[in-house]
């Protein structure tokens, strides 16, 4: 396992909430390993786990066609070290009438400058699975 320094994993990780908030695939495609894991807590209709880029990226495909669009994250920080990076973000959106407005906080674990695993804790997650399900 080769490390990356902070610096480029916390650009690793901006650039990564940069192109799945314009829906550019292809570049975050390139942001994670063909293994990469994605997790998501709660028992929820979306909850479980991810496993390999195409799994994750339907999941991140139904959050936008579940929402009508209207999700939103906001970027708030990134603290990054060799092996990990957290994304600290709001997520906003709307669904059936409802509204969810919650902070998120994502552990990514990094191998080699990709994304190999991701870990979903929300502020609520009963709530969080709920409005998703």
């Amino acid at each position: 396992m080769s490390a990356m320094g902070a610096k480029e994993n916390e650009a690793l990780v901006r650039r990564g909430y940069e192109a799945f908030m314009a829906g550019d695939m292809a570049t975050l495609g390139t942001l994670f390993t063909d293994d990469a894991a994605w997790h998501v807590g709660g028992n929820g209709a979306l909850s479980g786990d991810k496993q390999g880029k195409d799994a994750i990226f339907s999941y991140f495909g139904e959050l936008f066609s579940r929402s009508d669009g209207t999700l939103r994250l906001t970027l708030e920080d990134v603290l990054a070290g060799e092996d990990y990076a957290v994304g600290v973000q709001s997520n906003h959106a709307k669904r059936n009438g409802r509204e969810l407005d919650q902070q998120i906080v994502v552990l990514f674990s990094l191998r080699d400058g990709k994304v190999c695993d991701g870990r979903e804790f929300s502020e609520d997650t009963a709530a969080n699975a709920d409005f998703w399900s």
